[in-house]
């Protein structure tokens, strides 16, 4: 029993870090200017271009080798299917929503990080199983790889909920918002316990989808509207998110 509740304490750890970073939202003033929101996308497409590579696409990789694999095809399958599926969504959702391409771009921002934040959760969910089955993991590198991941969801839910609130949405929704983005975590990490040998194979390539996802996102959604009424305000912000995701994908990797 006391290893049953010391795993569903480790798996619930990324969940929080992204919940204390959507919590960013009630610190945001009321009104927020142009050249800040541009500002603030760009941020969010930095820290998301960063964890596409070193958050998904390098671990994918390592994946496929250690397997005895071929590196690059997960990662090019994956990557590519991540890319051209995304603006199947794009259309569905522009179809459906008529407040606008600022609604449009949150609501295809959060579709990504919640794709990014399933096989994160099922990497957890590994390194516990492998914990609980015959300590083959250590119970704290299993517990280290889990705060690594939260810490690198701090700036993710904070880049979901922030950005609605500055488009007016309400702070308490968007910040459940940002929390239901990270909320899918814990139940990855569940789902990959018990079906561990199935899912443990294709893990590479759900990692390199997620990874498309996110790119596809930051170069359709985010960097355009980063640029718009900010001049150099966006691309300042793209550089700080990206050296800041970058910073904490390789000290807590």
């Amino acid at each position: 029993m006391t290893d049953i509740l010391v795993t569903a304490a480790g798996i619930m750890i990324p969940f929080v870090g992204t919940s204390l970073g959507a919590a960013a939202v009630f610190v945001i003033m009321r009104e927020i200017g142009a050249r800040v929101k541009c500002a603030m996308l760009g941020f969010a497409a930095g820290v998301m271009t960063a964890a596409s590579v070193w958050s998904l696409l390098i671990p994918a990789i390592s994946m496929t080798e250690s397997a005895g694999g071929r590196a690059w095809l997960p990662a090019t399958v994956g990557f590519l299917a991540g890319i051209l599926i995304l603006p199947a969504a794009d259309i569905i959702l522009k179809k459906r929503e008529k407040d606008g391409s600022a609604r449009d771009r949150d609501k295809m921002l959060f579709l990504a990080v919640t794709l990014h934040n399933i096989p994160e959760g099922m990497a957890v969910g590994v390194v516990f199983a492998g914990t609980l089955a015959d300590g083959a993991v250590p119970l704290y590198e299993a517990f280290a790889l889990a705060v690594g991941i939260a810490v690198q969801n701090f700036p993710e839910g904070a880049i979901i909920s922030m950005p609605l609130g500055a488009e007016g949405m309400k702070k308490p929704r968007a910040f459940l918002y940002g929390v239901m983005s990270g909320a899918v975590e814990p139940v990855a990490a569940l789902l990959t316990m018990a079906l561990t040998s199935v899912i443990t194979p294709v893990l590479p390539y759900i990692l390199s989808f997620a990874a498309g996802a996110m790119i596809y996102v930051v170069t359709e959604e985010l960097i355009p509207a980063a640029k718009e009424g900010g001049g150099s305000v966006g691309t300042v912000g793209v550089a700080f998110g990206f050296a800041l995701m970058m910073l904490l994908d390789i000290s807590m990797g």
